[in-house]
Formats: structure tokens, C-alpha cells, sequence
């Protein structure tokens, strides 16, 4: 069954300059490479650096992607944070600006029990212009969405889909049980070593920030699944996976980021300049590692083949 929110989405970089300004040149020169792959792009999640891009950029960032997009494909955007009137009003304005859907993660600052969770979600949903999809990811939050409470709020009108970064073998073959036959409700998982398999079981769809570096790669693994060509959706798991342990082997998610953006300057799509709290690789790890993405993978071309 084919749903409307699915397929590959890519948790896109936030393009910056070195004065912490948006790089709206960059920003038209990714969305292009994504949509022209087939994929869409997720703005202002977790790679997306949301929590350090100012309100003011957020919306410059929205209005470049969107123009980019030009109808492409969908623009899912992230209006995570500790605020709920904020959320309402950032949402406000970037469905105005033409975003399609919303992404919101629990806020990360209280600890709360999973009916404080449930109000918090209906309540947001209640107060937006367009759909919902709830992120859980508990590396950033520090709280871990129970999936009856997702069950719940799928019930909710204006709630979608879930897209979970739990890394849970056990939780993700639940998830695709409990969504996979609902044609109103999609499930997308952000682990994105576990693609191949969520997909075999049949989620709709999967979230990887290394598809900022290789979106067709991704795409391909999605197809081969859909075909149950597995040995083609294997070689492009395995691709992927050697391709993100460049940047993520031994480092901690607030230095994997400004590694992967180090990966994507050398091949022109961004500057490696990234937002406090986070800052650039030294001058020597920049140049390793992009000298090291280049003759591992070679052109844009070669790093979204298979081979």
C-alpha cells in the first residue's frame, strides 16, 4: 500500500554560512540533489540542527527550501521544542511559506509520564494548519514515547505518521505491525542501519541523514526491497552503512554532524560550517576527511552507486 507520507525522506543538513546566517544558495543546491533523486526533505530535525537555528533563519530556511522544491515532492518540516506556542506559531508561518507537513519531537527540558505526553501531542495537533508526524528519538530528548501512546494519537485526525530513532529490534517489528495495513497512518524509522529491515517488514518509509550524501543509494535500497531484490537492497545497506561510519564511528551525535557537513563540502553542497554548540573539524580533520570520502567513494555519481 502506497501512503502519501513514505518512501525515502532526508533529514536535510541546515546549510550555513561562517557568519551562522542560512546559505540559501547551498540550501537550492541540496534540495535539488535530493528531489532529483526522488527523494524529499526534511528540514530543522535532529541533523537539520533545529535547536541552534534562530526563529528568523528558520524561516528564511523554510522559504528557500520550499522554492527549491517547486513542487517536487513533499516538505516535511520540524517545529520541535520546549514551547508549545511557539511550535503553534512557527507553524503558523511555515504553512503559510508552503510546508506540507510537521515533524515534533516530546520536548526535551521536563521529565514527563505518558499521559503529560498524549495531552502535549493532541493539544499541538489540535492548534496546526497541516499534519503531524511525532518523532521519537530519545538520544536528544532523553524520553522514549511509549507506542500505545503513539497508538492513541494515531487515532487523532491531524496526526499521520511516527517516525522512530529508537534503536529497539523489538520496537520496530511492533511498530510495523501495529501501521502497516493503516492507510492513514504511516511508519518511518530513523534508524537508518536497520533500512533494509524495516522496510522488509514493511515500513513506508526511512529517515537517513547519509542520504544528504547519497540519496539515490537510498533510493535504490527502497526500490530493490519494493522488487525483493535483496541482494541489491543488501549491497545498498552495506554501501550505506561504510559510507556513515565515516562520519559516526567513535563520535558523539554533536561531532558526527559537523563531520558529515566536512563529507559534503567535498563535493560542493555545503560549507562545513555548523552552529554553536557544535563547531567545525579542525583544519587537518577536515582535510582527512575529506580527502578520505573522495578516494572511498569518488564522484556523486560513484557514492550513490552500489559498487
Amino acid at each position: 500500500m502506497k501512503k502519501k507520507f513514505s518512501g525515502v525522506v532526508v533529514p536535510m543538513i541546515t546549510p550555513v554560512n561562517a557568519d551562522l546566517t542560512i546559505d540559501l544558495v547551498a540550501t537550492g543546491t541540496i534540495v535539488n540533489y535530493l528531489t532529483t533523486h526522488g527523494t524529499a526533505p526534511f528540514i530543522l530535525g535532529t541533523t537539520g540542527e533545529s535547536a541552534s537555528v534562530s526563529r528568523i533563519e528558520k524561516k528564511k530556511l523554510i522559504e528557500a527550501t520550499v522554492k527549491a522544491v517547486a513542487g517536487k515532492s513533499i516538505v516535511y518540516a520540524g517545529i520541535s521544542g520546549n514551547a508549545i506556542m511557539d511550535s503553534i506559531e512557527d507553524a503558523r508561518h511555515y504553512h503559510d511559506l508552503g510546508a506540507d507537513v510537521f515533524v515534533a519531537t516530546m520536548t526535551s527540558y521536563y521529565p514527563v509520564d505518558a499521559d503529560q505526553m498524549l495531552r502535549y501531542f493532541i493539544m499541538l495537533a489540535d492548534n496546526l494548519q497541516a499534519p503531524l508526524i511525532i518523532y521519537n528519538i530519545p538520544a536528544t530528548t532523553h524520553l522514549s514515547i511509549p507506542l500505545d501512546v503513539v497508538q492513541r494519537l494515531s487515532e487523532h485526525p491531524n496526526i499521520v505518521g511516527f517516525k522512530d530513532s529508537e534503536r529497539s529490534a523489538e520496537r520496530l517489528e511492533m511498530s510495523v505491525s501495529l501501521w502497516k495495513d493503516r492507510a492513514d497512518f504511516s511508519f518511518l524509522t530513523g534508524w537508518a542501519a536497520q533500512s533494509m529491515r524495516a522496510l522488509q517488514l514493511g515500513a513506508d518509509g526511512i529517515i537517513p541523514s547519509t542520504g544528504n550524501l547519497a540519496p539515490e543509494l537510498y533510493q535504490t535500497l527502497l526500490n530493490s526491497v519494493a522488487d525483493q531484490d535483496y541482494l541489491t537492497a543488501e549491497n545498498a545497506q552495506g554501501k550505506a552503512d561504510r559510507i556513515s561510519e565515516v562520519y559516526q564511528k567513535d563520535r558523539t551525535l554533536s561531532h558526527s554532524l559537523p563531520a558529515l557537513k566536512a563529507m559534503m563540502s567535498a563535493y560542493g553542497l555545503c560549507q562545513s560550517c555548523v552552529l554553536p554548540p557544535m563547531f567545525p573539524l579542525t583544519v587537518d580533520e577536515e582535510k582527512s576527511i575529506r580527502n578520505f570520502t573522495l578516494s572511498q567513494f569518488g564522484d556523486l555519481k560513484q557514492i550513490n552507486s552500489i559498487n
